[in-house]
């Protein structure tokens, strides 16, 4: 069930986020879902890729804070429903989520999320037959 996300520190200056695509570019890595949060000092850019590894030791290479973190992906049907009731099952179960962001596949739809439990979290994935990824998943992708 587990995916190991790829968090990357960036300094909020012009074209820094182009540089880090263009090391993942240069490496062959393709970049499957994307999230940046901001600040007007800087950001941390969430990557989910085809190869988790090559792209943070590519990254930590070029001088580019990069670090793993422990996501679950779950697909569903896309639709305003579907994402509204697979949250409720971790809100019913006391679950609070870090963060989360979505992306959109030919007819699935995945929710990407970082919990506060996720032991928990997973219990709640197997007890409700949620559809998850695994990181080979990525490749497939």
């Amino acid at each position: 069930m587990k995916i190991n996300q790829i968090s990357v520190f960036l300094e909020n200056k012009f074209g820094r986020l182009n540089e880090v695509l263009t090391i993942l570019n240069k490496e062959n890595i393709k970049v499957v879902a994307a999230t940046v949060a901001d600040t007007s000092e800087y950001g941390i850019l969430r990557l989910l890729t085809t190869d988790q590894q090559h792209a943070v030791s590519a990254l930590k290479a070029n001088k580019v804070s990069a670090n793993l973190s422990e996501v679950i992906a779950i697909s569903m049907e896309p639709g305003i429903n579907s994402f509204s009731s697979t949250v409720a099952l971790f809100t019913k179960a006391g679950i609070d989520i870090e963060y989360m962001y979505c992306f959109s596949l030919d007819k699935k739809s995945v929710l990407v999320l970082r919990t506060n439990n996720i032991e928990a979290a997973y219990d709640v994935i197997r007890r409700n037959t949620l559809n998850y990824l695994k990181e080979e998943d990525l490749i497939n992708l």
